[in-house]
């Protein structure tokens, strides 16, 4: 019989308990001031995320996808398009650029599980129209080369930034670099909600526009509609939530900071992980842990390990890369992103999780690489 996990991959109690009355104060004002769509919660939550981003627009969405969906439109991308894309993300960000009627091109991941732009740039075709980075994991790419890509050829960049709220790369946040960038408020991101919920981040006035003309039906202030939009709002309820959330958000990402080196200090020395880089390894990276995704040897008997020592962990997104679902039609060859799907997993890590409970995972991690 498979153990109880003590230790859950995520503590999705632990998610609504931590200011669980705070939680029901905000709820509770906005139920009984009938604050429901399009109301003040929300545009105080996006002034907020804004200010504390450097973004001039945040654009509360319905979720993630969407906000892909409405940037790549608002860049102008659309059918007879191509856009590059790395094969290791969630299968959201090549499906936003195929319903705007583009096409998605895989490209390979680097060591640092993010999109390697040397090949990125050896993707550029006559039809590219756009490249989009996906900030993974927490952590921002190399974006002087993704930029010097872009110039070089005339590129929109529109970044699925989802993993990243607040993560920075040389001083300036994810969702600043191009044309748009995006967040995701699942419950199991860093800056989480109780539901679904995204935003669009712009530092460009037209584009933030568009993007609120497309939210709403295609209605501009005036009420008459200019476009073929989306209703595609971020609940009232849930930005409300997030109001809650985000007066400790510089406070959880330090946490996950924290345990993140205790990962690094206990499990630095074994030769047979690969671990994300150390927080303030590299001066140019803030990174926020949205994830704790490593390599392993033998990956398939230490997930099965740590389970049976009651510690949840995950392949993210079942263990596929988007080039990897055959039924999309896609004939990549990506032999990095390969390997790499054979090696990775998700630790634990988030601002619930304990010191003494990220000892206890390396210290099962340990035994099973070295008995001791």
């Amino acid at each position: 019989m498979q153990r109880v996990q003590t230790i859950p991959f995520f503590d999705y109690p632990y998610h609504y308990a931590s200011r669980g009355e705070e939680f029901m104060e905000a709820i509770r004002s906005a139920l009984q001031r009938g604050a429901f769509i399009m109301q003040q919660d929300l545009f105080d939550f996006e002034k907020g995320l804004s200010d504390l981003l450097g973004i001039k627009h945040v654009i509360g969405v319905a979720d993630g996808t969407m906000a892909l969906i409405m940037s790549l439109r608002a860049a102008g991308v659309g059918a007879g398009d191509e856009v590059i894309v790395p094969s290791h993300t969630f299968v959201a960000s090549a499906a936003s650029i195929h319903h705007v009627g583009a096409t998605p091109v895989l490209v390979e991941c680097g060591a640092d599980h993010l999109m390697d732009p040397a090949s990125a740039r050896a993707a550029v075709t006559a039809k590219t129209k756009a490249i989009m980075p996906v900030q993974l994991n927490g952590r921002v790419c190399d974006m002087d080369a993704i930029v010097a890509i872009a110039d070089e050829f005339s590129l929109k960049i529109v970044e699925d930034s989802c993993q990243a709220v607040g993560a920075r790369f040389r001083g300036h946040a994810a969702g600043s670099f191009g044309v748009a960038g995006t967040a995701s408020f699942f419950p199991a991101k860093t800056l989480g909600c109780f539901g679904d919920g995204g935003a669009v981040f712009t530092n460009h006035d037209d584009v933030a526009e568009t993007v609120r003309v497309l939210r709403d039906h295609g209605r501009a202030k005036s009420g008459k509609v200019e476009m073929w939009g989306y209703n595609s709002r971020l609940d009232n309820i849930q930005a409300a939530i997030l109001n809650v959330k985000l007066k400790y958000y510089v406070e959880d990402i330090d946490k996950r900071r924290a345990l993140a080196r205790i990962y690094q200090d206990l499990l630095g020395d074994l030769d047979t992980l690969v671990l994300p880089p150390a927080p303030d390894s590299d001066a140019r990276h803030f990174d926020i842990f949205q994830n704790y995704e490593i390599e392993a040897d033998r990956r398939d008997e230490l997930q099965a390990h740590l389970s049976k020592h009651g510690i949840g962990t995950i392949r993210q997104w079942g263990g596929h890369m988007v080039h990897q679902f055959e039924k999309l039609g896609f004939a990549s060859t990506l032999p990095f992103t390969d390997r790499v799907s054979e090696r990775y997993l998700l630790l634990p890590m988030h601002a619930g999780l304990k010191d003494e409970q990220v000892a206890v995972i390396c210290k099962s991690i340990r035994e099973f690489y070295t008995g001791a």
